[in-house]
């Protein structure tokens, strides 16, 4: 694997919550724009903003904010739906994890449920929904 990437509405926003809230490392942030990042990402005139937040394990998620062009709200919230995607963190207190992230901004779909002995799961969104799962596993 090399990374996940998450589209952002504001980048500044985002890093705060997965640098302050959820405690990822920033590895680096740039602005993009030109002909080349227009060709990969397949939108004239593309200018981006982006950062990489790193993990203990080498993970790295990539937080993209479109400068131009300006993205719109996602259609719908469904986690069944083609092209869904979630990033999953292994967390140590579930419970209170869940509050914390709820505390600040994260809206929860679910709360921290046992599906297995000793393991607990629920998923919630950031502030622009993308899908976070949250695991702990006593086992």
């Amino acid at each position: 694997m090399n990374h996940t990437g998450f589209v952002v509405r504001d980048l500044d926003s985002s890093l705060e919550f997965y640098r302050d809230v959820i405690g990822l490392g920033v590895v680096s942030t740039l602005e993009r724009v030109g002909e080349a990042i227009s060709q990969v990402l397949g939108y004239e005139g593309t200018h981006i903003k982006r950062a990489l937040m790193g993990v203990a394990d080498g993970h790295v998620l990539e937080l993209i904010q479109y400068v131009h062009p300006v993205g719109t709200e996602r259609h719908s919230e469904e986690r069944n739906n083609l092209g869904a995607t979630h990033l999953a963190f292994n967390v140590q207190d579930i419970d209170q994890t869940f509050a914390l992230l709820v505390s600040r901004g994260a809206r929860g779909l679910n709360p921290p449920t046992e599906v297995a002995p000793g393991r607990r799961v629920c998923y919630m969104q950031d502030p622009d929904r993308n899908w976070i799962e949250l695991i702990e596993d006593t086992n």
